[in-house]
């Protein structure tokens, strides 16, 4: 079943079929917006992805980046993505000077962790160099509290727009009442998810700019969660006590229609990362630094590498895998120990999400084009 008959389905009946052994929670997916003819999941690169590594990217004892080298990684990474030997036919590829072009960064880990403002800033002059107007660029996310750590306006020229969903916490006015998905999941009273007002309304292209980051609930954060619990209200809620519903739930929110038309590139900021105790990182003996960067259209298949890039540093320090979903290891409060944690992780979303084709999950179907700076 492809995603546009997938979502009908959704829409169409109160209550989705639930397995014996794995009851899921019943989605209702309400959205005006069709699929694009050629939506941007998977996109033009449906299963491939362009890892970029650049050692003196970031100094891991300053944590200070180095801005030359991430120009010189984001210039290979979507030349060696395209084929393209000018870096402006590459950018030119996805957006024009018509585009209304938003910039969804990651904030929720900020100000240690968070989409680095000097690879915003050389997006935004990529997309300037293509002739798109700065007044019509736009840098997002959902709180501004999270984002005034970061200050991105300080690193574009004037025009462009750096704005939040909520000014003040728990804000409404910047959702859209129209577009949303429905579901109870522990008999809570609010139990609507509404898409961002920009998302729906006023962008008509979006390049996703997720962390590579470990997730106490969704095993890790990447492409997927950034676009999905990142372009909605009240997504929370879907993890309490020990339990979360991120297995399902963050697919179903990012095949709701327009985001995957209207996201038609993906690039992971992977210079510093959070390996346990994310996406916040309190503790900086949880921050690491992979110093490489991700290029691709097929989200599901960067947050499998991201999979193996957080299990792997896990492995090296001795923590249990994301996978695990012993109970012994379940604690409340801070997490200081990497063998504890407050819920049971479901890094399985990424497998889900492939029922809504938003791209390609199987390592071995993955084509990887590694280029170092």
């Amino acid at each position: 079943m492809n995603r546009r008959n997938f979502l009908h389905v959704a829409a169409a009946s109160p209550v989705l079929a639930r397995a014996a052994s794995n009851p899921m929670p019943a989605y209702r997916t309400v959205t005006p917006y069709k699929a694009a003819a050629s939506p941007g999941f998977p996109g033009p690169y449906k299963g491939q992805v362009t890892r970029v590594y650049g050692e003196s990217s970031i100094d891991p004892e300053s944590e200070k980046v180095d801005s030359d080298v991430v120009r010189q990684m984001i210039s290979q990474g979507m030349r060696g993505m395209t084929g393209d030997k000018d870096e402006r036919d590459a950018w030119a590829r996805f957006f024009g000077p018509h585009d209304i072009i938003g910039l969804k960064v990651n904030c929720s880990g900020a100000p240690n962790v968070m989409t680095n403002p000097e690879i915003v800033a050389d997006i935004v002059q990529n997309l300037i160099s293509i002739d798109v107007p700065p007044k019509q660029i736009y840098i997002y996310e959902k709180f501004r509290s999270q984002m005034d750590t970061v200050r991105y306006e300080q690193y574009v020229p004037d025009g462009v727009h750096v704005v939040a969903a909520e000014e003040s916490r728990g804000a409404i006015v910047g959702y859209d009442p129209d577009v949303y998905v429905e579901t109870d999941f522990f008999g809570e009273e609010d139990t609507r998810s509404f898409m961002l007002r920009i998302v729906s309304e006023t962008l008509t292209k979006i390049i996703n700019l997720p962390n590579m980051k470990e997730h106490q609930a969704a095993g890790v954060t990447g492409c997927l969660k950034n676009i999905s619990y990142g372009h909605f209200s009240n997504v929370d809620r879907s993890h309490r006590w020990e339990k979360t519903n991120t297995d399902t739930y963050i697919g179903t929110l990012a095949a709701v229609e327009p985001i995957p038309s209207k996201t038609v590139l993906n690039i992971m900021d992977g210079l510093r990362g959070v390996w346990h105790a994310g996406p916040f990182s309190r503790e900086k003996k949880f921050r690491f630094f992979p110093k490489q960067m991700m290029f691709g259209t097929d989200p599901i298949a960067m947050d499998r590498l991201l999979i193996d890039v957080i299990e792997d540093k896990r492995k090296a320090e001795g923590a249990p895998s994301v996978f695990d979903r012993s109970k012994e290891h379940i604690r409340s409060g801070r997490e200081v120990d990497p063998s504890h944690n407050r819920f049971i992780r479901e890094p399985g979303h990424i497998k889900y999400a492939t029922r809504f084709d938003l791209g390609v999950y199987d390592i071995g179907q993955i084509k990887i084009k590694r280029i170092d700076v």
